[in-house]
């Protein structure tokens, strides 16, 4: 594991602690004081956003994501090589066209909009930010290991 994916399992571990802590704010406030904090479901949600978008970077990063095996299986060692380098290449093509220019357009887009959230009133292009910033890392790691190898 490289320091880059060790930083991004730390850094996805410290969003769902503060994504957990907001949410038992709500909840306290909700049934304690009647009132629920308007912006703790408004912040929870753009937390998972990036928790899920940065864990699956991770998730690629250490070849955890979820996979079918029952093809591969049925393959000899050489085709199934084959077939692993197609699909790194696959999702290499997927981030850099969907996630990097697509997300980064998208990004632009809401900045250059003056897009908002009503709760927090940030920028929500801070949020779709984890679209592009997600695909760059699984680009980094797709790339490390086309070229390197898989671990």
């Amino acid at each position: 594991m490289t320091k880059l994916s060790r930083f991004l399992g730390y850094f996805c571990a410290l969003l769902l602690a503060v994504q957990v802590s907001v949410v038992l704010w709500g909840v306290l406030t909700r049934y304690a004081f009647s009132n629920q904090a308007g912006w703790t479901e408004e912040l929870a949600r753009y937390l998972l956003i990036w928790i899920s978008l940065l864990g699956s970077a991770y998730a690629v990063s250490t070849r955890s994501h979820i996979a079918i095996t029952l093809f591969p299986d049925s393959l000899e060692e050489a085709k199934v090589n084959r077939l692993n380098r197609f699909i790194d290449v696959l999702v290499l093509i997927f981030a850099v066209a969907v996630m990097i220019i697509g997300g980064g357009y998208y990004v632009w887009l809401t900045f250059s909009l003056g897009q908002t959230a009503p709760a927090l009133g940030l920028p929500v292009g801070i949020v779709y930010l984890a679209v592009p910033l997600a695909g760059l890392f699984i680009t980094f790691f797709q790339l490390k290991d086309i070229l390197h190898g898989r671990p």
